[in-house]
């Protein structure tokens, strides 16, 4: 079946079944035929028009930091810091064990934050004052969230708005590890990229269990 997710005037996006695929698998009679009618869109981000100056989003997923995440990053990016990934030379620091890469930390709390806001960025313009005012060690959980500064439509982009946040990550015990602003452009309604996808026929899925009605129910 094919299928289009595009914008429309609501927050949030539709599906719009391909007509021709569907009279070519058909309806009659499987019970299968009506199914895309049950899909419930998930969360596809916010647009342009739906952030406010002074919204406050405290982003849904925290990390803990492995001890594979810092060194494997580190080694990744080709920083020779000893104090990310030799034990044996972090345990003769003040810190007295390894110190995450501050790079990790500011890639992880931009990562979180993208499901509230930059789900559906066009392209970042760039992080301004970012700051570490506490280490982050291995085995801490990395939290984060952010507070729209500004909004304005793009004079260059009609499609686009240019969106300033501040965002901070915090740890488990509510420290502040990281702050910073970053601004980015998202598109507006009715001019995010629809995207086209061929899925599999629904036909190959259970049907439903049917729901007794309230006063029919029984006890197990």
């Amino acid at each position: 079946m094919l299928v289009r997710w595009a914008a429309d005037e609501r927050q949030g996006w539709r599906v719009q079944e391909d007509q021709a695929r569907q009279d070519e698998a058909g309806h009659g009679g499987s019970g299968h035929g009506d199914a895309g009618a049950n899909v419930k869109p998930g969360w596809e981000g916010r647009l342009f028009e739906d952030f406010e100056v002074g919204d406050l989003y405290y982003h849904p997923l925290g990390k803990t930091v492995t001890d594979t995440d810092n060194r494997w990053f580190t080694l990744v990016t080709q920083n020779t810091a000893r104090v990310h990934f030799d034990e044996n030379y972090a345990r003769q620091t003040e810190f007295g064990r390894p110190l995450v890469d501050s790079t990790f930390t500011l890639a992880l709390v931009t990562g979180q934050s993208v499901i509230d806001l930059s789900l559906n960025v066009f392209a970042n313009l760039g992080w301004d004052t970012v700051r570490l005012p506490a280490p982050v060690f291995e085995g801490d959980t990395i939290y984060s969230r952010s507070k729209v500064l500004s909004t304005r439509p793009s004079a260059s982009r009609p499609g686009l708005g240019i969106v300033r946040v501040a965002t901070e990550g915090f740890n488990q015990d509510g420290t502040v590890v990281i702050s910073f602003e970053r601004t980015f452009l998202v598109y507006r309604r009715g001019h995010a990229p629809e995207v086209v996808l061929n899925r599999p026929d629904e036909s190959s899925l259970p049907d439903a269990a049917p729901q007794a009605s309230a006063g029919k129910r029984t006890e197990q």
